[in-house]
């Protein structure tokens, strides 16, 4: 891997930037306090196939990999106006589909998640369970006999983002392995308008065009060709899904660090005391050095996690993964933190923009996964130390 980013690389960067700027966090922060989505970004970042860069060019993506869909996410983020449901729609479920779905699966939903023109939610986590995969409870059972049965699927799903611009939801259940009778993760793709599928808003303190969810399933009927993938694979499959979700989600929380170090940066240059800006002060400068330092570590974990997914190293990649989500959630948090810090009682107000960014950067460091949890991975499966649980 060669740390100079290849020209194409650096002219999708710059395209992408140039996107995000004609719509910005102006436009991210209206949308939001109408209670609306992100639809016209969303519609022009898939129509110039920013969207489904990543996905399969026969069916309509752009043959490229997941260290361009983050790249493209944290462009995005970096001008204000990072696209959250990328990494749902074209990142997990796209990926899902694209390496286990049938030639009619895949022909019947990649070339709208490509092109933006169909959305698809990803539902794991559950009110006792959490993200932890072998206490989920939603179940699937056959309803029928033969390769044709169909499912029955039942159960509950919270803070599943964006149920109510998403045309489907793929739902992580349980079905019981033919060979050993025990449960195993399967992946099942469920249109939002099924009968027995209902949806609620969660009423959170996010400002984001994207609200949260919780679902309720209640022997929800399914067709068989509703299972992405085989019923018995189990978390070979889940993990597909779950290791890009973790890259993606650090591009969002290192493209919102970005985005509030230059505004912390800009405004240190630019606010004199006693006619010196105050960036010349090291009680200022060393703490956004110090961010910058951070943002760029993360960065580089990130696109370490990134080019090992799309080169199909599966368990490196994991581990990867998991390290850059935690750096960039850190990173994210600290950089809100300190440019808020920066602007004083400006960094309050909302003409600066930056207070919305105090609750987006906790989701880094809680969502898909907290941090405590990737601690436990790293110290289980990369040091080898006993499980706590």
């Amino acid at each position: 891997m060669s740390f100079v980013e290849s020209p194409e690389r650096a002219a999708l960067r710059e395209v992408v930037g140039d996107l995000g700027r004609r719509y910005g966090f102006e436009y991210f922060q209206r949308v939001s306090r109408a209670g609306r989505h992100a639809d016209e970004l969303w519609a022009e970042a898939g129509k110039l196939g920013f969207l489904g860069v990543n996905l399969p060019a026969e069916h309509g993506g752009g043959g490229a990999g997941l260290y361009e869909l983050s790249l493209v996410l944290e462009e995005l983020g970096a001008v204000g106006c990072g696209l959250l449901m990328m990494v749902v729609s074209p990142a997990i479920c796209g990926t899902v589909v694209a390496r286990f779905g049938t030639d009619a699966q895949k022909a019947r939903w990649l070339p709208g998640l490509a092109d933006g023109s169909r959305v698809m939610a990803f539902g794991i986590t559950e009110p006792d369970a959490g993200s932890n995969s072998h206490n989920i409870t939603t179940v699937a059972r056959r309803d029928g006999t033969g390769d044709d049965a169909g499912w029955l699927l039942t159960g509950r799903k919270v803070y599943v983002s964006g149920v109510d611009a998403a045309d489907d939801v793929m739902i992580v259940a349980r079905t019981e392995d033919a060979r050993t009778g025990r449960l195993r993760p399967a992946l099942f793709v469920v249109p939002r308008t099924t009968p027995g599928f209902e949806h609620r808003a969660i009423d959170m303190e996010l400002l984001t065009p994207e609200r949260q969810f919780a679902l309720f399933l209640d022997d929800v009927a399914l067709p068989a060709d509703a299972l992405v993938g085989h019923p018995d694979a189990g978390l070979a499959q889940l993990f597909a899904g779950l290791n890009p979700e973790r890259v993606m989600a650090a591009a969002y929380a290192l493209g919102t660090a970005r985005y509030a170090l230059d505004k912390a940066v800009a405004y240190a240059k630019e606010r004199q005391v006693w006619s010196v800006p105050i960036g010349a002060h090291q009680g200022i400068s060393h703490p956004l050095a110090q961010v910058k330092v951070e943002v760029e570590l993360a960065r580089l974990m990130m696109q370490k996690a990134a080019a090992l997914v799309d080169e199909g190293h599966e368990e490196a990649a994991g581990e990867a993964a998991n390290m850059a989500k935690y750096a960039a959630g850190e990173a994210g948090a600290r950089a809100v933190d300190q440019a808020i810090q920066t602007l004083g009682g400006n960094g309050l107000s909302r003409e600066y923009g930056l207070a919305p960014l105090l609750t987006m950067s906790r989701v880094g460091r809680i969502a898909p996964v907290s941090r405590e949890m990737i601690l436990n991975f790293v110290a289980q499966n990369s040091l080898g130390l006993p499980r706590s649980y």
